[in-house]
This record gives C-alpha cells, sequence and structure tokens, in this order.
C-alpha cells in the first residue's frame, strides 16, 4: 500500500524552492502563480468553417508565417512582404530584434523596436533568442551569453520579453496584412487559431514558455494556441505533398528539418496511408549543424584568402563589399552549389583591388568548387551522422527505413541533399544467385539504401504542415517518450528496504513512514497517444478545515534507467496544482485515528495527457472529470 501525503515539507521540495526563485536576464521572467498545463486535454476542432488558421514557423535565425481559410484548406498562404523589406518578398523573415531609446526621450519612456528586415548590417541586434528559451540546449559559438545579456540588461529586459516583443511584431504584421487580404468585416466576424511549432528536442518548459509569449504577443490564450514539433509539421505537409510515392503501410521515414542554427530529426512508421497516419518510431534528436555555420566557415575562409588585416579592414571600412559577398553565398551558393559541376564560383567583392594571389580578379573573389566543398563537408557530414543514428535506432528495432524527407532552409541545399544521397544509396549490392529472392531484396535495404526525398517549398514545409494540422487535427496517433516521467510518495516504512534515519512518524496513519520514493508513470522512449491518458493515483488525508489545494512535482529522469528514491539529479518538470473542493464531499471518506483525531481521506487520479508539443492534466475521481489541473513549469 502506498501513500501521497502533505504531512511533511521533503527535500525535494525545498530543493525546487530554491530553483524556483533563482532569476537571471536569460530566464528571469516570473510566470503567474498558477498557469494552465500547456496544450490541455485533446481538443476538438471547432465544427464551424468560418476561421482562418496561422501558423508560425518561429526558428532560430528565420521566422515564417501561414494562413489558410478553412472553407478552402488548398489555398495556403505564404506571408513574403516585410517591414524594411524595401519591397522585396521573402518566404521568411529573420529572427532578429534590437531596442532603442533616444537620448533625449524622457525618463520611463518605452523602447523603440526594431525586427527582422529593419537593420542595417552594422547595426547590434538580438540573435538566437530562441535558443535561451531552453537551458538544456547548446549555444552556436557564434552567440555570446554576454552580449545577449547585456543587451537585454540595459533595457530591462530578458529573454522571455525579448520574445514575446518579437512576436508581437510578427502578429501585427500578420494581422495587417490578413486584414488587407480579406478585410476589416471578414476578420472581425473570422475565429483566427493560432498554430506555433517548437523543436523536437524542446523540454517541456521551453515548451511553456514559448507559449506563454505567444500569450503576451496576443496570439490567444495558452490553452487556445496548439502546438506542433517542426519535424511533425514537415511531416504533416510532406507526406501530403510528395504524393505518390514509394511508401506503404509498415515503412518507416525519417523527417530532417535542417534550418539556419539546428537541424531537428524525427522517425515515423505509416500505421494506414487513407486517412494518414504515422507514429513515431524513434525519440527525435538534433543538433546544432544548421546553415549558418556556412557562412561562418565561409567568412574564415576569406578571412584567410585576404588576411586578417585585410578582411577586417574590409568589414569596418568597407562594409558593404563584405554583405554583398556574404548575401551572394547566403543566396546562390549555398543553395545551388553541386560539386559535381566542378566549376568554380565568382563571389562578387566591389571595390576590392585585383590580387592574384589572393585570387581577387575584377571586384570578384574566385573560390574554386574544392574550396566550396571544403566549406560544406564538415557541416554536411554532421547532418549525415545525425540521420545515420536514427535509422540504426530504428533498425536497432527491427524496423525498415525506406525514405528520407529533406526540409528546411538548409534542406533546400543541393549539395546537402546529394550528400544525403550518396550517403544513403551507397549499399553494396546483394549476392548474386540465379533465383532472386526476398531475403535478397531485403539485404539492399539492410545495407543502407534509403531514399532521399526533397519536397517543394521545403523552407516552408513546417510552417505549411503547422496550418493543416489545424486544419486537419492529429496525424500522429502515438510518440515517443524523451524522458522517464514519474512523482513521488510515501509509503510504509519496510526496515528490509528503507533506512531507520529515512523514516519518519505519520500520526495520521499511525505509522512509520518514508517519503520521497519515485513512482515512474512513463517510461522512456514507450509509446504515447493523446488517446490514452497517463493514470497518476493518489490517496490525501485532510484534517478538518485543512486547505483542499494540494501540490505534486512532475520529474522527469533522462537515463535510461530510473531511481527508486529521488535524488537531485532528476529534473522538476512542472508543480501540478490540484484543488480537489470541485469534489462531492460523499466522497471523501471519514478515519478516525486511535487517539480519536477525525479526518478525510480522498482517492483521486491524475490523468496527464501527451501531445506534439506540450502536456495536459485533468482530475479525476472514481473516473468522473472534476476539472482541469494548473502546471506551473520550472
Amino acid at each position: 500500500m502506498s501513500f501521497n501525503l502533505p504531512l511533511r515539507s521533503t527535500p525535494s521540495r525545498r530543493n525546487q524552492e530554491s530553483r524556483a526563485n533563482s532569476q537571471n536576464y536569460f530566464s528571469g521572467y516570473t510566470p503567474p502563480s498558477s498557469t494552465e498545463a500547456i496544450n490541455g486535454p485533446v481538443r476538438e476542432l471547432a465544427p464551424v468553417s468560418d476561421r482562418l488558421i496561422v501558423g508560425v514557423d518561429f526558428g532560430t535565425t528565420f521566422s515564417g508565417v501561414a494562413a489558410v481559410y478553412a472553407s478552402t484548406p488548398d489555398d495556403i498562404e505564404i506571408i513574403k512582404t516585410w517591414p524594411g523589406g524595401n519591397g522585396i518578398t521573402s518566404d521568411k523573415v529573420p529572427t532578429e530584434i534590437s531596442y532603442d531609446i533616444p537620448p533625449t526621450a524622457p525618463v520611463g519612456t518605452s523602447p523603440n523596436i526594431k525586427w527582422g528586415f529593419q537593420f542595417k548590417p552594422e547595426e547590434p541586434r538580438l540573435r538566437c533568442i530562441k535558443l535561451f528559451l531552453d537551458r538544456s540546449q547548446k549555444l552556436p559559438f557564434y552567440v555570446s551569453p554576454q552580449e545577449t545579456a547585456t543587451q537585454l540588461r540595459k533595457f530591462n529586459k530578458n529573454v522571455v520579453d525579448a520574445v514575446s516583443d518579437y512576436l508581437t511584431q510578427v502578429y501585427e504584421h500578420t494581422m495587417d496584412t490578413l486584414t488587407r487580404r480579406y478585410g476589416e468585416s471578414f476578420m472581425a466576424s473570422t475565429k483566427v487559431d493560432w498554430v506555433l511549432t517548437c523543436p523536437a528536442v524542446w523540454s517541456d518548459a521551453a515548451k511553456n514558455t514559448t507559449l506563454q509569449a505567444a500569450e503576451r504577443a496576443g496570439m490567444g490564450s495558452q490553452a487556445d494556441i496548439q502546438m506542433i514539433s517542426e519535424p511533425e509539421a514537415a511531416a504533416v505537409y510532406t507526406l501530403k505533398a510528395i504524393q505518390p510515392n514509394h511508401l506503404n503501410v509498415g515503412d518507416n521515414f525519417i523527417v530532417c528539418d535542417a534550418g539556419g542554427g539546428t537541424v531537428d530529426l524525427i522517425a515515423y512508421k505509416i500505421i494506414s496511408l487513407k486517412p494518414l497516419r504515422v507514429e513515431e518510431s524513434a525519440v527525435g534528436t538534433g543538433g546544432l549543424c544548421g546553415s549558418a555555420f556556412l557562412n561562418y566557415r565561409f567568412e574564415e575562409h576569406v578571412k584567410g584568402r585576404l588576411g586578417v588585416s585585410r578582411f577586417d579592414e574590409m568589414k569596418l571600412k568597407k562594409n558593404k563589399t563584405w554583405q554583398m559577398g556574404l548575401r551572394y553565398f547566403e543566396e546562390s551558393v549555398k543553395r545551388n552549389f553541386n560539386v559535381d559541376d566542378d566549376q568554380e564560383v565568382n563571389i562578387p567583392f566591389p571595390g576590392l583591388p585585383d590580387d592574384e594571389e589572393a585570387g581577387l580578379d575584377c571586384g570578384f573573389l574566385v573560390v574554386s568548387a574544392a574550396q566550396i566543398k571544403e566549406i560544406f563537408e564538415p557541416v554536411a557530414k554532421e547532418v549525415c551522422d545525425l540521420v545515420q543514428g536514427q535509422v540504426d535506432t530504428v533498425r536497432s528495432k527491427g524496423g525498415i527505413v525506406s525514405g528520407i524527407v529533406l526540409v528546411g532552409g538548409f534542406g533546400q541545399s543541393d549539395y546537402l541533399y546529394r550528400r544525403l544521397k550518396a550517403h544513403f544509396t551507397s549499399a553494396a549490392p546483394p549476392p548474386y544467385t540465379e533465383r532472386p529472392t526476398h531475403s535478397s531484396g531485403n539485404a539492399i535495404i539492410e545495407n543502407g539504401s534509403i531514399e532521399v526525398m526533397q519536397p517543394l517549398y521545403a523552407w516552408t514545409a513546417v510552417v505549411r504542415g503547422a496550418v493543416l494540422r489545424g486544419l486537419e487535427g492529429n496525424m500522429v496517433i502515438s510518440r515517443k517518450a524523451r524522458n522517464h516521467y514519474g512523482t513521488s510518495y510515501a509509503t510504509v516504512y519496510d526496515e528490509d528496504k528503507h533506512s531507520v534515519s529515512e523514516r519518519y512518524w505519520s500520526p495520521l496513519w499511525e505509522r512509520w513512514m518514508v517519503s520521497d520514493r519515485m513512482q515512474w508513470h512513463i517510461a522512456k522512449g514507450e509509446a504515447i497517444s493523446p488517446l490514452s491518458p497517463i493514470a497518476f493515483h493518489y490517496t490525501r488525508n485532510f484534517r478538518p478545515g485543512q486547505s483542499l489545494v494540494v501540490t505534486d512535482d512532475l520529474i522527469a529522469c533522462e537515463a535510461d534507467e530510473p531511481p527508486a528514491a529521488y535524488n537531485r539529479e532528476l529534473a522538476h518538470v512542472c508543480t501540478l496544482t490540484t484543488d480537489l473542493s470541485a469534489v462531492p464531499r460523499s466522497l471523501f471518506t471519514r478515519l478516525t485515528t486511535t487517539r480519536g483525531v477525525e479526518f478525510d481521506n480522498l482517492d483521486f487520479t491524475l490523468e496527464m495527457i501527451v501531445d506534439s508539443a506540450g502536456l495536459g492534466f485533468e482530475l479525476k475521481v472514481d473516473g468522473v472529470r472534476y476539472g482541469r489541473v494548473e502546471a506551473d513549469f520550472h
């Protein structure tokens, strides 16, 4: 018999409080005292057709927005015009923001905000702010936490403020664009649903913080904003876009979402084709090997060709020259370079004098195909290694990987496509036999031959999938748990299992007890479905007049084998606050101790629902729902 009793302040609770009270400029946002659990229960789509679904792909280096009217589901509109773009269209806008207060402005003046395309090349701005939302994520070498903190501190901001301010600009520009498109009367009478994307490897706390920022930006309440992981959104779109294809029921495919800063991967198994339903077949992985790293390798290459002093002088005195060369590399070379053509590339650097030794001729830097390959190869190899890891994981479980779907900004790269294709179609042919057998065909698969697909609109695949998720609901019927999830509880002391130093006396149960035992409700890697909630069972005692509001911690463990008792290595995901006052008093059991002390006992259940990018909780007693459970994420 096990108990979960609010009788004693445990070390884990004290540790939790100390963590919750520590703040800095990167995570110093104090959420409301009780915020709704992200995503909440699986929502049913509104039956009305008069609604707009807006998807926001909030990216590390670029962000995108797409919208679709429910009555015309095939007409997905990508926002392409942005403030500061000077009429140039772009499927995405830089995820960059800065603040400025004029020196003559009165004290207390709100700072002016610049964002997206509104910067001159030399102006400072906050970059990669998204990555600061999740402390578990590594930062790329070109992002300085100290410089970011200095800029935020100057304007009394933290990272969540900056993310919220950036999303506010995205929200206001989107609403203005849609109003111009559809008209004010239409927008006033039409419901707008927002779908936000997040990385597959995002922590639960980072997902919740992202939702808080989106709520502050005006996109609705946290309970109404949907979230979907980026590779899952890409899968939703690409599986529709690449029809017909060779994928069959039972096949696995890997979505590789290669963006500017990060590369995200998830493997899916096809359960049915009509309707299209898939399940995760491997836990999502990711890494910092996006296309932004090509820019910095290109910069190092140019610096090596020109020499450090001449390169620094160019960036300082002729910054437009450098920006023109970088832009050409960004927009032309990164996407279109094909090593098979073996042609040199002429990158414009106007104003630089001819230098035969450096390779400067008539304002162009001549770069050979082999030199471009040297820039690309280390980054492309990291992506290949990540994908290979997913392939190995699926195959270790007996699965067949039939396809790799390459999406994202870096996913448009011809070099990356060819590199992956060469890597995964280089299997040796099976041994010759006069009679081909089924097993020989399988040998090709086992040896590694996998088709690589690069769908149309690869750069906007994620945001297109986000609006399709909002339009059509959930395509993924189950996902893999990223961690073990559990709760701590108190139980009767057992001298064969527990140390004497751990025990304490319970005056209500009139027994020796031990606390901080762990009950793991979800195993790492376990398949979980939003249609099958996970139940946490509790029994709680209440003295007369004691508050019926109780709290419990949801705890996560990344290790392969979780411990039996709480320790400081475990992560506190969130604190669950449950108000039991809505439960009829008749469901409480009145008990009396041998000393005549009366107390009430209640058995109840918390049900956790795991969705694409969030957790939701409900309270039930004897199978009857008595309300939502609120969650404060740490």
